[in-house]
């Protein structure tokens, strides 16, 4: 079998640049923070050995695709438009739209307002929510010596200071952090680095530096990402989480809408996101939202990054759902 080629496409008046493989129905992949399209290295063979053709774009802001100076181009509403350019530019009428982390998030916004070309819906992690009762910069907490960690991204300029101060240490002690390697989720043996900051730390300070690349990321995959973030930054990236408020202004149109395409949902055991108060609500509500969610699945020993952490589980449980279309 070929192996996934490279190529940029202009969609939504910006340069998208995909990872594609396979022939047959589309599904597209969106990854999430802090990623880009290799974090599908895994799916991309096993779908196109599947029969689908697999496209996993650098979303805005990353990797090897443009990235707008103005923060207000990063909202979800204007990421959808990009998958629905894409989709026009590869030919297609439909795809079934996957994401994990943010690419969750825009994957569902996806199927929720286009379903006449988002056919199904698979996320990793994130759950559909309702419309939060307030803005997110009024909802997560914050004191004067630790906020939540949205609120530390949101601030302009000052986690890209951090953060791009040494890449390789930054993606080594998230990656981890935020990982099934790292144990169960303790705030002091296995702090949540999308939890809690204290202010005067920053994002890395109380992370662990591992001794070792966990086994589910290989050198030669982690010196591609690294080197992918030490030329895009994580400007881009962080840009998303500026926009929460702006998302949620958004919002206020389409509540009471329910997503009528069949969806799955998967989440590790040990990711970062269960560990927040009511997460569980929010997984055992979705079927309101999401009448015809037909998979909703932990998968053992794994965390955030699941399709990379867990690659068999998670191609076998989104081969299931594709087949059962």
């Amino acid at each position: 079998m070929t192996t996934a080629s490279h190529r940029l496409v202009d969609a939504n008046g910006i340069r998208l640049s995909l990872l594609e493989q396979g022939q047959g129905p589309l599904v597209l992949l969106c990854h999430g923070f802090p990623e880009t399209s290799l974090a599908w290295r895994h799916q991309l063979p096993a779908l196109a050995a599947a029969g689908y053709r697999a496209v996993a774009p650098d979303l805005r802001g990353y990797g090897r695709s443009e990235q707008p100076e103005a923060v207000d181009a990063y909202t979800a509403l204007q990421v959808v438009g990009d998958l629905v350019a894409l989709l026009d530019a590869l030919g297609e009428q439909q795809a079934v739209v996957v994401g994990g982390d943010w690419g969750a998030t825009i994957a569902w916004q996806a199927a929720l307002l286009r379903p006449d070309r988002f056919r199904a819906v698979a996320a990793l992690g994130v759950p559909m929510m309702g419309r939060a009762p307030m803005a997110p910069s009024r909802l997560f907490p914050q004191t004067p010596d630790a906020w939540f960690y949205t609120h530390y991204f949101a601030s302009p300029g000052l986690a890209e200071r951090e953060l791009e101060a040494d890449v390789a240490t930054t993606l080594r002690k998230i990656y981890f952090a935020a990982s099934g390697s790292a144990g169960p989720r303790d705030d002091v043996l296995t702090p949540n680095p999308f939890g809690m900051l204290a202010r005067s730390d920053g994002l890395l300070t109380a992370l662990p530096t591992p001794q070792a690349l966990p086994d589910w990321l290989s050198a030669v995959d982690f010196e591609q990402l690294v080197r992918s973030f030490e030329k895009s930054g994580f400007r881009g990236g962080l840009n998303y989480y500026r926009n929460l408020d702006r998302n949620w202004a958004a919002e206020a149109a389409f509540v009471g809408l329910q997503i009528h395409v069949p969806a799955m949902y998967l989440v590790g055991e040990s990711d970062t996101g269960l560990a927040m108060p009511g997460m569980q609500n929010i997984i055992d509500a979705m079927p309101s939202l999401v009448p015809q969610l037909r998979v909703s699945q932990v998968v053992p020993k794994a965390g955030h990054w699941l399709q990379q952490e867990a690659p068999e589980a998670v191609n076998a449980a989104l081969i299931g759902f594709l087949k059962s279309l």
